[in-house]
């Protein structure tokens, strides 16, 4: 899946911050991370700050999430909701080999076509 939530053609206006989730997944219980995945999108979207996603996932299981907050204090927010800790908690003991998340702040953007 590749989506921008927030509407088809919506252009971000910088500046942003980005978090940058990549992973690699384990075999364990892929019904149970599919149904997760998308609570979290779900809930994501809800949040205060939240500006979209976009994700892919290829057939070896490597993957990556990029979700899109007005601040710093948005993102922490997420981090921190209940919810989300325990999506963490079972990422880190069922559902991925590894993972790696950056937090950056989007200075300029821009597209092609514009």
């Amino acid at each position: 899946m590749v989506e921008l939530t927030g509407g088809a053609g919506e252009h971000l206006k910088p500046p942003y911050y980005a978090v940058i989730f990549t992973s690699k997944r384990s075999v364990e219980d892929p019904a149970g991370y599919s149904g997760m995945a998308e609570r979290m999108e779900q809930l994501a979207s809800q949040q205060p700050g939240f500006l979209g996603v976009e994700s892919h996932r290829d057939r070896d299981g490597r993957g990556i999430t990029v979700s899109y907050w007005a601040d710093l204090a948005s993102i922490g927010a997420w981090r921190s909701h209940s919810e989300h800790l325990l999506a963490q908690q079972m990422g880190k003991s069922v559902w991925y080999e590894s993972y790696h998340v950056r937090i950056c702040r989007v200075e300029q953007a821009y597209s092609f076509p514009g």
